[in-house]
């Protein structure tokens, strides 16, 4: 097991019908900005249980944080930040929302006059020392932004990872009869999400970290459990409450700590949603089963393991057992409604000279665990994935 330290100073108040518990959380003595995405938080009501409870308190909204949070909406967010003094902010929403107010954070204290430095150089480069205090209500279960420090923003033709140990919420809600509302779609995106985060951090390369294998062995297992019957049983608290705790516990670090990752699925679907528009969670499933493909010699010990102890396949030849688990991975996506073939999507091979153009514009040249999947080998996940 590699050295670590673990961090996370997030407290997670879980739990239906909590929403009145805010008061002890949210300073009194500062304005308030409450963040939001589309028009689901104002149609369900939950935008309005949270004005209700917080009416003692000077609030200011601010909503359209898009699914993919643009810079320059989140900047118009800065702007009232500054000129109503806002002290505290409150992200009402799913990873968007809480991503960017997270970036809403870091530039709020931002002195200089390029902001978008941020995205391209971090949060020390471009001089900032401290964020705004947040906090989040979490409506979709799926980036487990709602316990970790980092954040995707979208500039232009390209997404940008924010991280910053400044950008812990200070608390985040998890109540499930929140999610009751999503479209299944969505619910498919976050189980899809969910489940590649661990993959991400999990099929590496052993290190004898037991205790992670062992605990994103079990997040994958109940996923695979409650996935589909989740998205068919809405309404079910006790799958919905595993699906949103699963979320959370996927990228909170826990499992994340002592072991390598392989964030490569993610860095390519990045640039599949900025080209394409294709769903985050979308483009994961996406390209997870043929990056497994392309780089199964590589990731050979814990695919086999990933075979025995997650999908329980007895195969005495261990080849086999890999092809028959990352099938299995690919069934296990279909059978939540999400196809995983560019194809699918009217994506072609001429298209994949923007995929490459990004990942090489953003220095992704170097990916994996080994820091060896070049642009090339991008290329040759994506021409698996047709």
């Amino acid at each position: 097991m590699f050295n670590f330290d673990f961090y996370n100073p997030t407290r997670i108040v879980f739990g239906k019908n909590r929403l009145n518990e805010l008061v002890s959380f949210v300073p009194k003595d500062k304005n308030v900005l409450v963040l939001y995405g589309g028009g689901s938080v104002k149609k369900y009501g939950t935008l309005q249980k949270v004005t209700d409870v917080l009416s003692g308190y000077k609030v200011f909204e601010f909503g359209g944080i898009e699914p993919n949070p643009r810079f320059e909406t989140l900047m118009k967010a800065v702007e009232i930040v500054k000129k109503e003094n806002i002290g505290f902010l409150l992200a009402v929403g799913g990873g968007s929302v809480m991503d960017g107010t997270k970036f809403i954070a870091l530039a709020s204290k931002y002195q200089g006059n390029k902001p978008d430095e941020i995205l391209y150089q971090g949060y020390k480069s471009a001089g900032i020392s401290e964020a705004l205090p947040f906090g989040t209500v979490v409506t979709l279960p799926a980036t487990g932004s709602e316990m970790n420090s980092g954040g995707v923003i979208s500039y232009g033709n390209g997404k940008y990872v924010v991280f910053s140990p400044l950008t812990f919420p200070q608390f985040s809600f998890l109540d499930p009869s929140l999610t009751f509302t999503l479209p299944p779609a969505q619910v498919a995106n976050g189980v899809v999400d969910t489940y590649v985060h661990v993959l991400e951090q999990y099929l590496t390369y052993p290190v004898e970290a037991r205790f992670q294998d062992r605990t994103a062995e079990g997040i994958l297992q109940t996923l695979i459990e409650i996935g589909r019957k989740t998205i068919d049983n809405p309404a079910d608290y006790d799958l919905r409450a595993n699906l949103v705790w699963n979320a959370t516990m996927a990228l909170n670090g826990l499992i994340g700590s002592g072991v390598p990752s392989d964030w490569t699925t993610h860095m390519i679907g990045h640039e599949l949603t900025a080209f394409f528009g294709v769903d985050h969670a979308v483009s994961l499933a996406i390209i997870t089963p043929s990056l497994l493909n392309i780089r199964k010699d590589k990731k050979r010990e814990k695919l086999i393991q990933y075979a025995e102890r997650v999908w329980k396949i007895d195969e005495k030849d261990d080849d086999k057992k890999i092809e028959l688990a990352i099938n299995k991975t690919r069934e296990f996506f279909e059978s939540l409604g999400i196809k995983t073939r560019l194809s699918d999507y009217g994506i072609k091979e001429p298209d994949f000279d923007k995929v490459i153009k990004g990942l090489e514009t953003k220095g992704m040249t170097k990916l994996s665990e080994h820091k060896d999947v070049t642009l090339e080998i991008s290329r040759k996940i994506l021409e698996n994935a047709l």
